[in-house]
């Protein structure tokens, strides 16, 4: 029997898919785009094909020092490139981002360039909906999927500020469902496989690591993975019963041997309903959304507001061409609904659940950048944001995704709570600013946060590509900002 080491499987490039999808599964859910690393992949007869996938404990002091003087929200119509950026680089990285649309690799795309809280470049182009042509506009709603996670991973360390949890307490304090945990010990391609005891309870650093040994349901053929895919955890109608069920599977690692990315954030979103009583959604608005007047961002689109949300494309696995989900045939709509109404949305996923604008999304980025304050409003200390953008990852630990940075070295790959990390970039790979943080989106979303350079970069369109053209629009957009820097 083998045994699971380090997740070093043969390359695939695969979109994460969701189990089990069946009429009654209302939870949307997706997985940040990235290359991943993993072994072939086990599909139950309800998936009858996978989307492609586009997309290292170290101590932090507080640093304030670091932190830029707090900007206020930027006015997208006081677009001004200024000194720190080549006008001319600046028109080919709005080019590009144009040209996608005209190339018909999107329908519709709006990028945000904002430094020393200044917009250095906006625009968009295409249409939100293919019927009556309405066009890509500032206030366009999108699915934005995995770009959710840092959003919980702050509303959670509001909470650990308070003092109601250390990164050290096992997660077993919040969660005592999980005090039973197994770890699966080795298994066979036959499917069987043996099981052995915790060394140690997971702690809250791992969960927010994804080095916690939990599976996520969306790829991979071990023991783990496949039980979250039988039982249809991601579909789960709400997040007692998520937990439930992740508490019957075992953990496919001994909790901080291998860095597997998980369903930790919707662990969290869990915790975060136990230790303050509301649901997700509700302490959300309360303490994230309202104080950063986040007016437009939320688990479902409220009716009146439908006409601004997005269609969202594919391209059909048939057919092989671009066109609207969900599709007609029931049998291809892996994704489960993709409608977002409040009557379609069952699980407030904390892990892939939200809807956004671009402008709500630049409201959190901004706030970041600010080491924790927007307009007045402290949401987090500095140092907490420097806590949850520092690397904390063990050396021997490799992050087998890339988020954002979709030809990122493994090396230069770390995590952070909730953040994907870029560090040691002493190298020809980018000119990233050392501990730039980022995470995208399965529908194709993606930002980054460049606190070397002050400088934030969000990218929205919504795009399942499996079937069509290679395409790296992060890479691109990263690499034309960097050369337009000067």
């Amino acid at each position: 029997m083998k045994r699971v080491l380090n997740s070093k499987h043969p390359e695939i490039n695969l979109l994460a898919f969701r189990a089990m999808i069946s009429e009654h599964h209302k939870s949307p859910y997706s997985l940040t785009l990235a290359n991943m690393t993993c072994s072939k992949v086990r599909v139950f007869p309800a998936i009858t094909f996978l989307l492609a996938l586009l997309t290292g404990c170290a101590s932090v002091e507080a640093d304030s020092s670091q932190v830029q003087a707090a900007a206020t929200f930027p006015d997208f119509s006081s677009a001004s490139i200024g000194d720190a950026f080549d006008a001319g680089k600046i028109n080919e990285l709005e080019h590009r981002m144009q040209k996608f649309v005209s190339d018909g690799d999107v329908k519709g795309i709006a990028i945000l360039l904002v430094k020393d809280g200044k917009v250095i470049s906006h625009t968009q182009a295409g249409v939100r909906r293919i019927m009556d042509g309405a066009p890509i506009e500032e206030d366009t709603l999108y699915r934005i999927y995995s770009m959710t996670k840092p959003i919980t991973g702050v509303a959670l360390m509001m909470l650990y500020e308070q003092g109601l949890f250390s990164l050290d307490d096992p997660v077993s304090k919040f969660i005592p469902e999980f005090e039973e945990l197994t770890v699966v010990k080795s298994y066979d391609e036959e499917g069987n496989f043996e099981t052995e005891p915790l060394e140690r309870q997971p702690t809250m650093r791992e969960l927010m690591s994804h080095t916690a040994g939990f599976a996520y349901g969306l790829y991979g053929d071990d023991p783990s993975n496949i039980a979250f895919m039988k039982k249809g955890i991601l579909a789960s109608p709400d997040l007692t019963t998520l937990i439930d069920r992740v508490a019957s599977v075992p953990l496919m690692y001994q909790p901080g041997e291998s860095w597997f990315y998980s369903v930790a954030v919707d662990i969290q979103g869990a915790i975060i309903e136990r230790l303050t009583g509301m649901s997700l959604g509700k302490y959300l608005s309360l303490h994230v959304f309202q104080p950063l007047k986040m007016n437009d961002t939320g688990f479902h689109v409220p009716a009146s507001e439908y006409d601004r949300f997005s269609n969202v494309f594919g391209y059909h696995p048939v057919s092989k061409k671009f066109q609207l989900l969900p599709y007609e045939e029931a049998e291809y709509n892996v994704l489960g609904s993709v409608a977002f109404t409040k009557d379609s949305v069952g699980m407030e996923s904390g892990g892939g659940g939200l809807v956004s604008s671009l402008g709500d999304y630049a409201r959190f980025c901004q706030m970041l950048a600010n080491g924790g304050e927007l307009e007045g409003k402290r949401i987090l200390k500095p140092e907490t944001i420097k806590l949850m953008r520092t690397n904390v990852l063990d050396k021997n630990l490799t992050v087998s995704i890339s988020g954002t940075l979709t030809q990122a070295a493994g090396g230069e790959l770390g995590f952070g709570l909730d953040f994907g990390i870029l560090h040691n970039t002493d190298n020809s790979l980018s000119k990233m600013g050392d501990g730039s943080y980022f995470w995208g989106g399965a529908a194709g979303t993606w930002f980054w946060v460049d606190p070397v350079n002050n400088l934030y970069f969000i990218g929205m369109i919504q795009s399942f590509p499996h079937g069509g053209p290679e395409l790296d629009f992060r890479g691109i957009s990263r690499d034309l900002v960097y050369e337009a820097l000067k």
